[in-house]
């Protein structure tokens, strides 16, 4: 990927977990990266850190993506980012990985709980993604997240699952509206993953469930969604738009 013009993606909700595995694999095939982050602008730095250890430049942003009024004041910080640390003026990737999970039984769930993850999880991604398309390049790439959850349905995920079953409609959406501008539109549905804090990491019983619910024997881990929303991003599939791509070793089969 790497070329006489950078390419720069951005990834959001990059300070931890899934996003900064992708921020990481994608700076590890030579993109320049923006993070975004909510509370943890220590982690945000130190991810830009890393990147520029790998010799590409990056920069971490704060996105309240739940915050609908705040959005067209963050795409003027992408603006002034773009120009003062590449010179340039529209970046090539966008990867919507900032949500929020909980829930509660669908007759516990008050409405409060549901405009909380309404809010982060579908309209945020909804109108972040509107007001930054000016700022994508033609021929560029939007990588939505959705989740197993859509297809493996369990008690007490309504409202995220029905959350993300929207994102999946929205990606099938937006590929044939941007289509006319060469932009690719796909989402990943990571299946259960191992990252920091997480139950499937951190309880034994949950951990060898799942291993034992996995096609492939083991519980996923953040390389391999990181891995697989870079390869997306090559050139090589330029043909991939308006696909959900199940990246979970074969849950739940």
């Amino acid at each position: 990927m790497t070329q006489d013009k950078p390419k720069i993606a951005l990834v959001t909700g990059a300070s931890r977990g899934l996003g900064k595995n992708t921020a990481l694999a994608v700076a590890k095939k030579g993109v320049g990266v923006i993070v975004t982050y909510l509370n943890g602008e220590v982690e945000a730095k130190s991810v830009v850190s890393e990147i520029e250890a790998m010799g590409n430049k990056a920069v971490a942003l704060q996105l309240d993506i739940g915050s609908i009024e705040t959005l067209d004041a963050f795409v003027l910080q992408v603006k002034q980012a773009l120009q003062n640390t590449w010179g340039i003026e529209q970046f090539d990737f966008l990867i919507n990985n900032a949500g929020v999970s909980g829930g509660s039984l669908f007759t516990e769930t008050t409405e409060e709980e549901f405009d909380r993850i309404f809010n982060v999880n579908f309209k945020g991604v909804f109108f972040l993604t509107q007001k930054l398309l000016p700022l994508l390049k033609d021929g560029g790439r939007i990588v939505n997240f959705s989740s197993f959850l859509t297809r493996t349905i369990s008690p007490g995920r309504a409202i995220y699952a029905s959350m993300k079953g929207a994102i999946e409609v929205l990606t099938r959406s937006l590929a044939k509206e941007l289509g006319q501008r060469q932009i690719t539109v796909n989402v990943v549905a990571p299946g259960a993953i191992a990252t920091e804090g997480s139950v499937v990491r951190d309880n034994p019983e949950i951990n060898k469930y799942i291993t034992s619910q996995t096609a492939l024997g083991r519980v996923g881990e953040p390389d391999d969604i990181g891995g697989a929303i870079a390869l997306l991003l090559s050139e090589e599939n330029r043909w991939i738009t308006g696909q959900r791509i199940e990246v979970s070793g074969g849950q739940s089969l």
